[in-house]
């Protein structure tokens, strides 16, 4: 996804940065990581808090295999499929992540 796409993406929750990383993109808000964009795909950041809310949402938890072939979570969800279509729930997912990089961030 191109930066300028991204950005309108995030716009709901004010000015993002793009840093490439992984293979992919990072994005950040105020400094800290709240989603990534890998494969062309926006991956949002979750915690304790927030991802059983993106899981009853039909998103899906971000995974890799890890040196023993058992998937490592990671703590990257997919957009909900109806906030693609909607504004102003994109916009209630994008704060979703902020506020769990701001936990996180703060248990740190």
């Amino acid at each position: 996804m191109d930066n300028a796409a991204i950005e309108e993406m995030f716009e709901g929750l004010g000015p993002v940065s793009i840093r490439r990383m992984f293979g992919g993109k990072g994005i950040y808000h105020q400094g800290l990581i709240i989603a990534l964009d890998l494969r062309d795909e926006i991956l949002l950041k979750a915690d304790e808090t927030s991802a059983p809310a993106f899981r009853a949402a039909g998103a899906v938890q971000w995974s890799y295999d890890g040196k023993k072939g058992k998937p490592v979570l990671m703590p990257y969800w997919s957009i909900p499929n109806a906030a693609l279509d909607d504004p102003d729930e994109l916009r209630d997912w994008v704060r979703m992540a902020f506020e769990a990089a701001l936990r996180v961030n703060r248990d740190t």
